[in-house]
């Protein structure tokens, strides 16, 4: 069973030189195949995306724009994650409850997906997630 102690800060590598800095998503820095990638943008002051969790994605969170936080949840335990750097990026695996909230004038939010999109593997009521947690 996956924990919010499973959810971690990744550091993406970079090359920085005087043209500026060139960070690198490959095979070996993030844990997962990268299946589908998607990204949030010009999301309205005051809106909060996510809520929900996946059953089979594992996902990337980074913040290449702007900043916003991340709540993860376990069923049992919360945690807040502030994401404001593009060479960083939040790991959260499979059944862990997500909001993505607070975001600044311009962010832009990208996640890496393990999964294509497969509507039947979210959870999107978090009641229903809680029951899944046994």
């Amino acid at each position: 069973m996956n924990t919010i102690k499973k959810v971690k800060l990744l550091e993406i590598p970079k090359v920085h030189d005087e043209r500026g800095i060139l960070a690198v998503v490959e095979k070996d820095s993030i844990p997962f195949k990268i299946e589908r990638v998607y990204y949030l943008y010009d999301v309205p002051s005051g809106s909060c995306r996510g809520g929900h969790a996946h059953k089979e994605q594992q996902s990337i969170i980074i913040a290449l724009s702007g900043s916003f936080e991340v709540i993860v949840d376990d069923g049992s335990s919360k945690k807040r994650v502030m994401l404001n750097k593009p060479n960083q990026g939040l790991y959260i695996p499979t059944n862990i409850w997500r909001e993505i909230e607070n975001f600044s004038a311009g962010a832009v939010c990208l996640v890496l997906a393990s999964t294509i999109y497969n509507e039947d593997e979210y959870i999107r009521n978090y009641e229903s997630f809680l029951l899944s947690k046994g």
